[in-house]
């Protein structure tokens, strides 16, 4: 008889004891459980897989090939000089065609302002140049003679080829370095030690040869240059000593403030005759154009991983329906709703993790051999890497979430009585 006021007491309602309280799975089970299905299907596994690789793979691809592009890029600006300034006479600015120079201070005034770290300065002579007394006015060689310091390949990154460049002690003397095509057309493509230094007439003046140098990106007319020492141009070829372009390094955080100052600094009196310009500007402009590719890239990498996450999720779905018969007998001996949602949750997080892991080899291995081939150095971003597989597990936890909660939702009679 049952007692007013009082329900009878059910099965279900029974305190929980140590043999009826359901176990709590470990991570290493949840990780055993959600490798079964990965490891019982191998190829859909793969192929779901695929997706998620190709994604991180792309992701990574596009982020470190411009990387290490930007990186060479910088080497290439550091190297051109993205802190460096050309200031040159305008030679259209003379009326009478008389030859337009600096003042002989020019030089130091602009090493008075503030942010400028060092400059430097080379004159044209308007000097002849011969190889040999023996050929006529007709076979110049149509070279220009530049008086220069020897601070000049500091301030240009230049570099000598071969021989030496000019020194405190040399730029007094009739010695001359020759531009990399100078020494082409004069037909001396390198001064060796040990042996008679080649020759060159200035004028009237014989020159020895001290050097070749390498190519000059920063200035192309020094290429096709022959340098003489500032005080032997004075002594030899009647330099009047006046400047006729200069080289300026600055800060490169006040560059356009030194850059709107030069002019009324170079020359007071005529800043208008005062041309600057900055040789980086075109490689900076590709630089800006690589970004904007390089974010469509991007772009077309999160379309990727899309796909490849609704492969995954398609994935799981498939195997919840697959496996019911499995998902009954666990719910038949005992495991309960959250245990499923974790096997079912953990296997997509899996699925999704390895294709993330083989994605991230793969783009690292595609990104290293790109830029081995293009001669750039290798970029990985950090970011893309974690990133990305971060991303590919996040992924995995959103593609896994439906399917598990469907198998979760399966009653054992109607799970095990699925044919």
């Amino acid at each position: 008889m049952v007692t007013p006021g009082r329900r009878r007491r059910s099965a279900t309602d029974r305190p929980e004891t140590p043999w009826t309280r359901p176990v709590r799975l470990s991570p290493a089970d949840l990780l055993r459980l959600g490798l079964v299905g990965v490891l019982t299907r191998r190829m859909r596994a793969v192929l779901s897989a695929v997706g998620i690789s190709i994604g991180i793979a792309t992701m990574i691809v596009v982020t470190g090939i411009p990387a290490s592009s930007q990186r060479a890029l910088d080497d290439e600006l550091t190297a051109l000089g993205t802190d460096r300034l050309q200031a040159v006479a305008d030679r259209d600015a003379a009326q009478d065609g008389t030859p337009v120079s600096f003042p002989e201070k020019s030089t130091a005034m602009v090493e008075r302002i503030g942010a400028v770290e060092a400059v430097t300065a080379v004159a044209n002579t308007h000097t002849s140049v011969k190889r040999s007394d023996r050929v006529g006015p007709l076979d110049e060689s149509g070279l220009t003679v530049l008086a220069a310091r020897p601070d000049l390949l500091d301030v240009l990154n230049a570099r000598v080829g071969s021989g030496q460049y000019l020194t405190q002690v040399t730029e007094r003397f009739p010695t001359v370095v020759l531009g990399s095509k100078s020494a082409t057309r004069l037909g001396f493509s390198e001064v060796r030690p040990g042996e008679p230094a080649p020759l060159v007439l200035l004028g009237d003046q014989w020159f020895s040869v001290s050097g070749v140098l390498h190519s000059v990106p920063l200035a192309p007319d020094i290429d096709r240059a022959v340098l003489v020492g500032w005080d032997a141009a004075r002594r030899h070829l009647g330099f009047d000593g006046r400047p006729t372009q200069l080289f300026i390094q600055a800060d490169d955080k006040h560059i356009a403030d030194v850059r709107a100052v030069l002019p009324a600094t170079v020359n007071p009196e005529s800043p208008s005759i005062v041309l600057v310009s900055r040789p980086s500007d075109v490689l900076a402009a590709k630089r800006s154009a690589e970004a904007t590719f390089s974010g469509l890239f991007v772009g077309l990498a999160g379309l990727a991983l899309l796909v490849g996450g609704i492969g995954v999720a398609n994935t799981m779905v498939i195997s919840v329906l697959e496996r019911r018969r499995e998902i009954g007998l666990r719910r038949a001996l005992g495991a309960n709703r959250g245990q499923i949602r974790g096997q079912f949750l953990t296997e997509s997080v899996v699925l999704s993790g390895l294709g993330g892991l083989t994605g991230v080899v793969v783009g690292v291995l595609a990104t290293i051999g790109y830029a081995a081939l293009s001669d750039w150095p290798a970029v990985i971003p950090l970011e893309a890497v974690t990133g990305g597989f971060a991303g590919a597990v996040l992924i995995g936890v959103v593609a896994g979430v439906y399917p598990a909660v469907r198998a979760s939702r399966l009653s054992p009679t109607v799970a095990l009585a699925t044919t």
